[in-house]
């Protein structure tokens, strides 16, 4: 059995065993079409979601629920920069090499974690400021205030699906199909806009005058 020249070593050694060990080439190409479906799945270029605590999930959801239909892989985590400092470093530090390639991050009062993720990554990291304390305005401007050098992209309160967008138009960057996508989503909200412009023409006033 011929021994594809495009596979990487450690491929080519695995085929060969197999062959060495007897098994058919039906068998072989099984196993290594398995093997490069997992390796795929390690390497899958996601987004990183990080909340604060399960409570900011109605708010991340929105964000998951976007890149769901994007058909965006992503994780989901949930970390506090206070209560679990050890692993939200842990995270930030080994993220790339798990395949992410942005970071959301949506954290509420002293709204610590983006700017803390952000201080261990040279990932792009979004915050999402979640409503609490002061209607949220403490989480924003603590998360925008961050220090020459670490910078957080920050949309506004509860802005999760904002994140969601965001992190999508940087991934689209280097993905012809996600860009598509986007064009498509956004010509979307055109039409939603247009149709319900039209059905207010047909609300009527004495004094109405288009």
């Amino acid at each position: 059995m011929k021994i594809v020249a495009a596979a990487t070593p450690a491929k080519r050694a695995e085929v060969q065993q197999n062959i060495e060990e007897g098994k058919s080439p039906d068998t072989v190409r099984s196993l290594m079409k398995k093997k490069a479906k997992e390796i795929s799945m390690e390497v899958m270029r996601k987004v990183g979601i990080v909340m604060g605590s399960t409570s900011d999930l109605p708010v991340m959801e929105k964000a998951a629920k976007f890149l769901d239909e994007m058909e965006i892989p992503f994780e989901m985590n949930a970390l506090s920069a206070h209560r679990t400092p050890d692993e939200v470093e842990q995270f930030a530090r080994e993220a790339e090499g798990r395949g992410v390639r942005v970071i959301i991050a949506g954290a509420g009062m002293a709204a610590a974690l983006p700017g803390v993720i952000a201080a261990s990554t040279t990932l792009p990291v979004i915050g999402v400021p979640i409503k609490g304390m002061l209607d949220g305005l403490d989480a924003m401007l603590s998360i925008i205030q961050m220090p020459p050098g670490i910078p957080v992209a920050t949309v506004g309160v509860n802005g999760a699906l904002n994140a969601a967008i965001l992190a999508a138009e940087m991934m689209a960057l280097s993905d012809e199909a996600l860009a598509a996508k986007l064009k498509a989503y956004k010509q979307g909200l055109k039409e939603k806009i247009v149709k319900a412009n039209e059905e207010l023409s047909q609300v009527k006033y004495k004094f109405k005058v288009n």
